[in-house]
């Protein structure tokens, strides 16, 4: 049988918060000791208590990691008039990842921005001025 997400980790917080024995908390939720073992030290390791699925590996991994493509959105976000060959010699000179000017314009779309969102923030950042 499948146990909720929620049920896991009330039990996981009862136990390291020291509000009720295991055996308590494992007569409450209807788990064996084992269970909770498991889950506890998946939530341990991985901050989750449930598995990850198969599809968050699939794939190739990604250039840009979570700080690389922050930067890369502050710089489009300041500057929305530059091309996509200045973002690329921006990466590579101050955050040390060199790539295709096409891995750039893929992330900014995985990322949400369009070309008519930078048009409209160019428009607004002249209307400053």
């Amino acid at each position: 049988r499948k146990i909720s997400a929620d049920l896991k980790l009330a039990a996981i917080r009862l136990h390291e918060q020291g509000i009720l024995r295991l055996r308590d908390i494992l007569d409450c939720v209807g788990f064996s000791r084992r269970t909770f073992y498991r889950i506890k030290k998946l939530h341990d390791e991985t901050g989750n208590v449930v598995k990850p699925t198969r599809s968050e590996y699939l794939g190739r991994p990604r250039t840009l990691n979570f700080e690389d493509l922050q930067y890369l959105l502050e710089l489009v976000y300041h500057r929305p008039d530059w091309f996509l060959d200045k973002l690329t010699a921006l990466m590579k000179r101050n955050h040390f990842v060199a790539m295709h000017y096409t891995t750039i314009h893929r992330e900014l779309v995985r990322a949400g921005v369009s070309l008519k969102k930078l048009r409209k923030i160019a428009s607004e950042r002249n209307e400053d001025l």
